[in-house]
């Protein structure tokens, strides 16, 4: 069925030099995020983490299907099971799964099997990417391009949060399908991404680390 085509009504054309002002002053905000892993219990008010999902379910997606469910969580008790289950994972993954090349490419990161984040931070937002979903009718409806559109969406999370000056860490404990039972979701979906998301603690310290030059990523032809 052919969709509905309406006019643009809300793009608006900026001048070139507040165009050039905006792109320069969130560039130079976006120089500030930084990954934290120590996180203040300091609440953040529940309206200020729907804003920004709602803002990261505005992303584009594949044919607009939109192959992305959130789960917003404040539970202690959901996340300590959170943490015990995604502990484990991380047990093998640091003493059996993880090939010597990997642990030295973490090393500078000091991270390891233990994830006090995952209880410390007011918020766990855990993004599902859905494969399929079902019409009114019961019957499949297959998803398009399920990583790119759940991977974009994720990103305009991230970004929106630090823009609301909340710090985040992206925790992807591998295999994550245990997130399904602790969170009672459908097998259609599958865990794509933890945000662990509030505000960073008083002392929290982040590696020194530099992100590559403009030119060794970017070609402009």
């Amino acid at each position: 069925m052919k969709k509905e085509l309406i006019p643009l009504r809300d793009f608006k054309r900026i001048p070139e030099d507040r165009m050039l002002k905006r792109s320069t002053e969130f560039l130079e905000e976006m120089k500030k995020r930084r990954t934290v892993r120590e996180f203040s219990s300091k609440e953040v008010p529940l309206e200020i983490i729907e804003n920004c999902v709602k803002a990261a379910i505005t992303a584009p997606s594949g044919a607009n299907m939109q192959p992305w469910h959130f789960i917003i969580i404040t539970d202690s008790e959901i996340k300590k099971k959170i943490r015990i289950a995604a502990e484990k994972e991380e047990h093998d993954f640091y003493t059996k799964r993880a090939t010597k090349e990997w642990l030295n490419a973490l090393s500078i990161l000091g991270t390891d099997e233990n994830k006090p984040f995952l209880e410390e931070a007011p918020f766990i937002i855990v993004v599902f990417a859905e494969s399929y979903n079902k019409s009114v009718d019961g019957k499949k409806v297959k998803n398009y391009y399920v990583h790119e559109s759940v991977g974009i969406a994720c990103g305009m999370l991230i970004t929106a949060l630090h823009c609301c000056g909340l710090a985040s860490l992206t925790h992807t404990p591998s295999p994550m399908n245990f997130l399904n039972k602790i969170l009672n979701r459908p097998i259609n979906e599958k865990p794509f991404m933890l945000i662990v998301t509030g505000c960073p603690s008083k002392d929290a310290k982040v590696p020194k680390i530099k992100k590559k030059a403009f030119d060794e990523c970017v070609t402009i032809l």
